[in-house]
């Protein structure tokens, strides 16, 4: 690619389409209706650092560390870091057992609207054909094109192609590797895999080890080429992006995208962590984690199947598809949507544990997605004793609810009461709806439980709206369908 044609091609759609790259301009994006419908999507993790499986996906940078398992792992498998280093994992991943189509199978039946791969994780290998760097899965490793692969599968199934960028970090990823005699060394230039490897600042310093302008605009241009090639109807970026000099960047780049999707015909959003974007310019992520209360704004979560990587190794530490679909329906509650992670082995196959988790989630779906799909937030989220722990990184341990933890969703005529721990002994109790609640005066015209034959008996009074059922029993959440007058 001749850069700087690129860069002036970027600069060309900006000045002809309607969004401006500042933060004035980039204001008057929405959030696009189908996104906000969808509530729930599937993000993979799959490329290089599935091959050791070792720990998690950061591989690429800790194995250059002295002091970590990786580092340790690493010589007693596969050599010196000297003779054999990161990039020479290339040509041993295949994915020969890779497919697309069995992919999408199971993504559309754990009731996903969205599939969100991985395009480029910080180890600098791209999962898909690039003009920018030849250490991509076409030129190198498989010799295919996945994520084009991926696109036309999902789409076939209707599910939206996005993907996600986290090319930031690989300004100082594999920067350890220079601190002894390993492959890194310099010199290095634009282009090579293990480019740049600069210091690695510290993890809250927005302002240390700066990239220059020669990273930040092939930056740009990547995620530009992948807004070209693929058409992703969401594009995500992981942190260090809110990273002060590249500021000017991501307001190019979300012009760019946003201009791009109104040429195309429908509209497109950018996910982003911190404030790396202004708040209401793209949606905010919150990375495993979550609200404690309703948010008058859309959001997401992205967390992951398993709590101690995002992608496979045989030590994965899985959550149980109860958990799951309890966050799920706790996150719709609060306006949000939940970004569920799978970990691909390298040969392209999904582990048996995620597969599974997946097929529980959509049997849920299948019965419940009323309450879930194209709902919108009630007037309050829910009610309950159990507290949530909000913020990032707080997924580390499976919350435990009541049967009197209960979330709602809204629909036309139909509020949705969701059970998150259904009782033993059938009966449930709704305060908000109680006579003469602050939330609903109305009239309750009927009550049933989705998947269930038994038409339950219910009551109103000053204390609760009390529903009784005598055969239901499940170890899932149950939603109750309660049209209003």
């Amino acid at each position: 690619m001749d850069k700087k044609k690129g860069l002036q091609a970027i600069e060309e759609t900006i000045a002809r389409g309607r969004f401006k790259d500042d933060w004035d301009s980039l204001a008057s994006f929405r959030v696009p209706d189908w996104y906000r419908n969808a509530k729930f999507g599937i993000f993979i993790h799959w490329g290089l650092y599935s091959i050791p499986a070792f720990v998690n996906e950061w591989y690429s940078r800790n194995m250059y560390m002295k002091d970590s398992k990786e580092y340790e792992h690493h010589i007693r498998t596969y050599g010196e870091h000297k003779k054999f280093g990161y990039k020479d994992f290339i040509p041993m991943f295949k994915a020969e057992r890779f497919d697309a189509e069995e992919w999408a199978e199971l993504f559309s039946r754990s009731g996903a609207k969205y599939v969100m791969p991985v395009a480029e994780h910080h180890d600098g290998y791209q999962m898909y054909k690039s003009e920018l760097s030849r250490f991509n899965a076409y030129e190198m490793g498989p010799g295919r094109d996945l994520l084009a692969e991926m696109k036309t599968a999902f789409e076939h199934k209707g599910l939206e192609l996005c993907v996600s960028s986290h090319r930031a970090e690989h300004w100082f990823f594999m920067s350890h590797g220079k601190e002894f005699d390993s492959d890194i060394h310099e010199p290095l230039a634009c282009g090579d895999f293990y480019w740049p490897s600069m210091p690695e600042p510290h993890h809250h310093d927005l302002a240390g080890s700066p990239p220059n302008r020669e990273f930040l605009e092939d930056w740009l241009l990547r995620c530009c080429e992948l807004v070209d090639r693929y058409r992703p109807k969401v594009f995500y970026f992981d942190w260090w992006i809110q990273t002060t000099a590249f500021k000017p960047y991501l307001k190019k780049f979300a012009a760019y995208y946003y201009n791009k999707g109104e040429e195309w015909g429908f509209p497109v959003a950018i996910n982003y962590k911190h404030d790396a974007y202004m708040f209401g310019t793209a949606v905010l992520d919150i990375e495993r984690g979550q609200f404690a209360e309703l948010k008058p704004y859309f959001w997401q979560t992205d967390t992951a199947v398993a709590r101690n990587s995002w992608c496979y190794t045989p030590d994965n530490d899985y959550k149980s598809s109860v958990e799951i679909i309890q966050s799920l329906v706790d996150i719709v509650s609060k306006n949000g949507s939940l970004l569920l992670n799978v970990g691909p082995k390298a040969d392209g196959t999904i582990p048996d544990e995620d597969r599974d988790i997946l097929l529980a989630v959509g049997e849920w779906m299948r019965v419940n997605g009323e309450a879930i799909y194209d709902t919108t937030y009630w007037k309050t989220f829910g009610e309950g004793p159990t507290a949530i722990k909000e913020g990032q990184f707080t997924d580390g341990e499976a919350t435990v609810f009541t049967s009197e933890d209960i979330r709602f969703t809204v629909k036309g005529r139909y509020l949705y009461a969701t059970v998150l721990s259904f009782p033993e002994d059938g009966i449930v109790r709704i305060r908000s709806l109680k006579e003469n609640s602050p939330h609903y005066h109305g009239l309750i015209r009927e009550i049933r439980a989705l998947g269930f034959d038994e038409q339950p008996s219910w009551d109103r009074n000053a204390e609760a709206l009390s529903i009784r059922t005598a055969t239901i029993k499940s170890s899932v959440p149950v939603v109750f369908q309660i049209e209003l007058a």
